[in-house]
């Protein structure tokens, strides 16, 4: 392919609906994960690439999302928590990441608290992304942004985050209890007043970008499919993030599964300096 062609294709690829089809992708994910009542949820089809071992509804919602993808005809890298890098239609310089159940373990056990999550990006970094989509499976709500256009709510304009915004109310995730026993005393000395545990690190993105959490921590190291949606949607809203394990620039985070951080996120400057003694 020419020069030219390529960057028609990837101009093509990152001009498409992406709402439209980010929709039709979730929607085909629900669809098969209707097959699946909660108590035949738990089977696991070995590992993932991204690590996790992989459920039956991890496998499936996959399968449905990436089917739409393709359908689509365009030119894409698609990475996935279970499938690695695969390519579409020749693959090319647009990323598409993908968590098709971000939360599976709430969504084996019927809880609250799960979502696919779909990112476009224009090259292979954090920083290139797009298109952050997610979706709550569970109670139906929907986030997007797309870069320099701000960040919505079921189709409403998310309000600018507060930079002054205090710790009142922050979400933990990746909550093992030796890794919360370890940063017990940090925990208290950052002046954090309350924890929340939603179990689902997009949607809590998604709570700390719509006001209702004032920010996010992880406590073990993240991968690009768990942040690569939400945290272009937090940063559309004004909010902030942070990679401790690494440096705090964006365009170095790699989209690969084999990138890890533990992410710092926060409404404003001073929530995230506030997180800081955790690290």
């Amino acid at each position: 392919m020419s020069r030219q062609m390529s960057a028609s294709a990837t101009e093509a690829a990152l001009g498409a609906d992406w709402l439209q089809i980010s929709r039709r992708a979730e929607l085909a994910a629900r669809r098969a994960l209707d097959q699946y009542p909660v108590g035949t949820r738990a089977d696991t089809t070995g590992r993932g690439a991204g690590g996790d071992v992989s459920l039956v509804i991890d496998r499936a919602a996959e399968d449905a999302i990436i089917a739409e993808l393709e359908a689509t005809g365009l030119p894409l890298t698609v990475i996935s928590e279970e499938r690695g890098r695969r390519e579409l239609a020749g693959g090319g310089a647009v990323h598409v990441v993908i968590d098709p159940i971000c939360g599976s373990r709430n969504a084996k056990r019927g809880l609250p608290g799960w979502c696919v999550s779909i990112a476009v990006a224009a090259g292979p970094s954090l920083g290139d992304v797009h298109w952050g989509y997610i979706r709550d499976l569970d109670r139906g709500e929907e986030w997007w942004a797309r870069r320099g256009e701000g960040a919505f709510h079921d189709s409403e304009r998310l309000a600018e985050l507060d930079p002054n915004a205090t710790l009142e109310l922050v979400g933990l995730e990746f909550i093992h209890p030796e890794l919360v026993s370890a940063v017990a005393d940090k925990l208290v000395l950052s002046g954090i007043a309350r924890l929340r545990a939603i179990g689902s690190i997009a949607l809590t993105l998604c709570y700390v970008a719509s006001g209702r959490l004032d920010a996010l921590v992880t406590l073990a190291g993240c991968r690009s499919v768990d942040i690569a949606a939400g945290q272009l949607i937090l940063r559309e809203a004004g909010g902030v993030l942070a990679f401790p394990d690494g440096d705090d620039d964006i365009d170095q985070a790699s989209l690969e599964l084999s990138w890890r951080s533990r992410v710092f996120a926060a409404a404003g400057p001073a929530a995230l300096e506030g997180l800081r003694a955790i690290a």
